[in-house]
């Protein structure tokens, strides 16, 4: 596809979710270092939850009846402790929360509830519902339910269930290998001494921790020279990546040669060119087995892009089943324009609700600071022009 034939938006989204066609391959990792990772297996239930009838209150356990009103203690049972079911007639257990309820007793009224209490005794109160206070055996799961799916990326309370089927390892995809590079002679690292002529490398690091922030680890592989013969030489060492993530280099200029360079190296590109702003040069494809995507050289457009195009191709590539993203509704607080016939990308900061529009959508794509004070992203379609106050718009949060 040639530079001319930019996509839309709606294709290049498709076209790029396309790209991750296959899945990494398998690990086992510790319950411990299970955060993050994606699972290749489902998981079901081994161990009923709970296990076994239990108090959800500390309070007094019993066998409900109509007339009940005042209970003898039998004995009293702490969590962890297991009792043979031992009641007689109007008598109960002094029970813990957690704790085991013996199979006598299907109600628990709380201490707070009582009408009096003592150590001897209960009296209750005129209204008590049976089954009160008392959880049952695998209410929450039952043995062979699923638990998590496989394609699941594992969160702190997805881990909280794993510790509860006693799972000490999990089958999870092995991590995707990233490389990020930069282009152009004139950039700088940040541990260098830039010059007025020279820049410093802002992609590089926003693009890592872009990535590290929806749990990719990334390599940064330095700065590729502005060479046709040294970018093909650099790209052929590369192909042991998942993955490869440029920035630069793919607009009409002369020493835009990144395409050139990926093409000598057995690159297919999918687009190049997105009808949008900003980002229009932003190009994805493969290199064998490697999927590649080229973002912009200006540090806001390239931010954007990955976030729109490459978080998501990344999520699939990874195994995860949830990789699009998600809008939330929210009310426009100022009234600001947008250039019809193409996708505008508008940045802007969103708080209780409304939406504001980082100065009045008015700023280059190479600028820094819309991205620092901006935490949404609107994107309007081809026909809109004009957005006004109060209009009803859904939005992405960063």
């Amino acid at each position: 596809m040639s530079k001319e034939q930019a996509v839309s938006f709606d294709d290049a989204i498709s076209l790029s979710l396309e790209l991750a066609t296959t899945k990494p391959h398998r690990a086992w990792v510790s319950i411990f270092d299970a955060l993050g990772r994606t699972l290749a297996r489902e998981i079901t239930c081994k161990k009923n939850l709970p296990s076994y009838n239990n108090a959800a209150m500390d309070g007094f356990a019993f066998k409900y009846h109509e007339e009940v009103a005042e209970l003898q203690i039998k004995t009293t049972i702490l969590a962890g402790s297991v009792v043979e079911a031992c009641l007689a007639e109007n008598e109960c257990y002094k029970i813990m929360t957690g704790a085991k309820v013996p199979d006598d007793a299907d109600t628990i009224i709380p201490f707070e509830d009582c009408t009096f209490y003592d150590e001897t005794k209960a009296v209750l109160p005129s209204s008590i519902k049976k089954g009160n206070a008392l959880r049952l055996k695998g209410e929450e799961e039952r043995i062979g339910s699923i638990l998590l799916a496989e394609g699941t990326c594992l969160n702190s309370r997805d881990i909280a269930l794993l510790a509860s089927q006693g799972i000490s390892m999990v089958e999870v995809y092995k991590k995707l290998q990233i490389a990020v590079f930069s282009t152009g002679d004139e950039l700088k690292s940040p541990w260098e001494s830039a010059s007025e002529d020279e820049i410093y490398d802002i992609n590089a690091l926003s693009l890592i921790s872009l990535l590290a922030e929806h749990g990719f680890v990334a390599h940064s592989c330095g700065v590729i020279p502005d060479n046709l013969e040294a970018a093909t030489a650099y790209f052929a060492r590369m192909k042991q990546y998942d993955v490869l993530v440029t920035s630069g280099g793919v607009s009409m200029g002369e020493a835009d040669f990144i395409e050139r360079a990926l093409l000598a190296n057995g690159f297919t590109a999918s687009f190049h060119g997105i009808n949008i702003k900003p980002g229009k040069p932003t190009m994805m494809g493969k290199m064998g087995e490697t999927i590649v995507a080229s973002m912009p050289g200006n540090p806001l457009a390239a931010y954007v892009n990955a976030f729109l195009f490459l978080i998501p191709v990344l999520k699939k590539f990874q195994g995860q089943k949830k990789f699009n993203f998600s809008t939330i509704h929210a009310r426009n607080a100022e009234a600001f324009n947008v250039k019809s016939g193409r996708v505008n990308l508008v940045l802007g900061s969103f708080k209780d609700g409304v939406f504001h529009v980082f100065g009045a959508n008015k700023y280059g794509s190479g600028m820094v600071k819309p991205l620092v004070s901006s935490n949404a992203l609107w994107i309007s379609d081809e026909k809109t022009s004009n957005i006004e106050a109060e209009q009803e718009l859904n939005i992405l949060l960063f």
